[in-house]
């Protein structure tokens, strides 16, 4: 059972070195939490945010200005779908700092809720990207 939780703050996205991936650092606050925890999700730039971007949405052209809030747009939007994943998986139940890595290797079991999830909400994505960026 997944438990509540607030999102208090998010900041990002940031640019990991030595990895193909961009990160965001949630600060969440649960009802029965004393105190924030934070926790870093990291979306792999050609395993997550392309498969969206690319092969889902279909999304190409803009300046390099649009083209970077495109890609915030959409890691913050993978970003907060893998933390709600993770939260549904009991992955930060007792531990305090956590690190969702993208979700390839080990955690690759859970990639196709993120792709249905994906397929879902694109047609939403793509009028927030619409709305916001012009493309």
């Amino acid at each position: 059972m997944a438990e509540p939780y607030t999102i208090l703050n998010v900041m990002g996205p940031y640019r990991e070195p030595r990895e193909s991936a961009l990160s965001f650092d949630y600060s969440i606050q649960r009802p029965n939490w004393p105190t924030p925890q934070g926790i870093r999700v990291k979306i792999g730039l050609e395993e997550e945010l392309d498969v969206l971007k690319t092969n889902i949405m279909q999304l190409s052209g803009g300046t390099a200005g649009q083209q970077l809030r495109v890609n915030q747009i959409l890691g913050r939007a993978i970003g907060d779908r893998k933390l709600e994943i993770a939260n549904e998986e009991n992955f930060f139940n007792e531990r305090r700092d956590v690190m969702i890595d993208p979700f390839t290797g080990t955690l690759a079991h859970l990639f196709p809720r993120l792709e249905s999830w994906m397929h879902q909400e694109q047609d939403k994505l793509r009028q927030d990207i619409k709305e916001t960026v012009g493309l």
